[in-house]
C-alpha cells in the first residue's frame, strides 16, 4: 500500500498551506510548476510566485537576492538540473555565502523513470553533501514532507530538500516529529542495523518483516538528514548490533552509504553492506518501482544485504585472535 498521493503533490499542497502561515514565503520555479506541483502555491498566492523559465542558475541567484531582502525562498527544479546545471551558483551564492535558500530537488532518484539517464538524479546527495554549510534532507513519506516544509521555513541556513516524483510507502503518522540532524528509530533489533533514507525507508520496513520471518532481528533507523548526520545514533546502533546495511535511491558513491561508512570508519568499525545504485546509469522503464527493483533497490536486495553482512559479522568474530592466557 502506498501513500494516497505522490510525494510531489504532498509537497505542493503543504507549500500552499504554509504560505498562509508565513507571509514572507516566496516560491520560485524553473517553468516546471505543473511537474513540481508548485502551481498549488502559485494559484493561491500569485504575487509570491516567480517562474524564472528554464534557467536554473539564474533562478538560484534570484532566490539568493530574495533571501537577502528578508524573504523565505523555496527554489524548485528537477533535482538533476538544480544540482548540476546550477551547481556553481549553489556553491558560491548559497553555500559559500551561507544564504538561507531552500533548494528543492524534484523528480529525484529514479522516480522520473520514463525520461532516462539525463533526468534520473542519482548523484545529487553526493554533490550537495560535499558543499560546506549545506544541510541535506531526504524525507521518507508524505507525512514527513508536510512536516519538513514548515520546519525548513523557519530554518535560517542553506538547505537541500529531496522530493520524489513517485508515490512512496507510508512510514510515519501525521504527527511525526522531525528534527534536523536527529535520526528516527522505526524498529528495534539486535542482530543487524539497517540505515535507510527517502523512498528506501518504506522498502526497508518490508525487509525487516521478511528478516523477522527468517529469525533475524533487524533494527531500522531512518536517516532523513544526511548532513549533519546523526553520528551518535549511527555509532550506538553499530556498537549494539555489530553489522550495518545502508539503503538509498542514489549511487552507492557519495550518498548515505558513504556517509555511514565515514562515521563508522572513524568511530566504530563494523561490517557494512550498501544497497544503492551501482556505478552505472539506469535505462527507462514503465514505472519507478520496477526500475528500482531492476537497479538493485528491491526489498529482497535489502534482505540479502542483511544476510550477507551477518555472515561477515560472524567471520569477524571467529577471526579475532585469542587473548593470551
Amino acid at each position: 500500500m502506498t501513500d494516497e498521493m505522490p510525494q510531489r503533490e504532498a509537497y505542493g499542497r503543504a507549500l500552499a498551506d504554509y504560505g498562509e502561515l508565513n507571509p514572507r514565503l516566496v516560491v520560485l520555479d524553473a517553468d516546471t510548476s505543473s511537474s513540481t506541483l508548485t502551481h498549488f502555491f502559485a494559484n493561491k498566492y500569485p504575487q509570491r510566485f516567480f517562474n524564472l523559465g528554464i534557467a536554473e542558475p539564474c533562478m538560484v541567484d534570484v532566490g539568493v537576492g530574495l533571501a537577502l531582502e528578508g524573504w523565505v525562498p523555496f527554489v524548485n527544479a528537477f533535482a538533476a538540473f538544480l544540482c548540476l546545471r546550477a551547481a556553481e551558483q549553489v556553491r558560491t551564492c548559497v553555500a559559500y555565502a551561507e544564504t538561507a535558500v531552500r533548494l528543492v530537488g524534484h523528480y529525484a532518484g529514479l522516480s522520473d523513470f520514463k525520461d532516462g539517464a539525463t533526468h534520473h538524479c542519482i548523484t545529487d546527495l553526493a554533490v550537495m553533501r560535499a558543499l560546506p554549510n549545506m544541510t541535506v534532507i531526504v524525507p521518507a513519506d508524505n507525512n514527513e514532507i508536510r512536516r519538513w516544509v514548515s520546519v525548513l521555513g523557519e530554518y535560517d541556513r542553506p538547505v537541500y530538500l529531496r522530493i520524489s516524483r513517485a508515490h512512496s510507502l507510508p512510514v510515519h503518522s501525521p504527527n511525526v516529529d522531525v528534527q534536523i540532524g536527529k535520526a528516527i528509530t522505526l524498529q528495534e533489533g539486535g542482530d543487524v542495523s539497517i540505515f535507510a533514507t527517502g523512498a528506501m525507508t518504506g522498502r526497508s520496513l518490508l525487509a525487516v518483516e521478511r528478516l523477522a520471518q527468517r529469525g533475524i532481528s533487524a533494527r531500522l533507523i531512518e536517516i532523513h538528514t544526511l548532513k549533519p548526520i546523526d553520528a551518535e545514533a549511527v555509532c550506538l546502533a553499530a556498537a549494539e548490533t555489530g553489522a550495518v546495511v545502508t539503503a538509498e535511491e542514489h549511487s552507492i558513491f557519495g550518498g548515505l552509504g558513504s556517509a555511514i561508512a565515514e562515521v563508522l570508519a572513524e568511530n566504530c568499525p563494523v561490517p557494512v553492506e550498501r544497497v544503492g545504485i551501482a556505478d552505472s546509469f539506469a535505462p527507462t522503464a514503465l514505472d519507478p518501482e520496477s526500475l528500482m527493483d531492476y537497479m538493485g533497490l528491491g526489498v529482497e536486495h535489502i534482505v540479502h544485504a542483511a544476510e550477507k553482512v551477518l555472515r561477515k559479522k560472524e567471520a569477524c568474530v571467529f577471526s579475532k585472535p585469542l587473548s593470551a592466557a
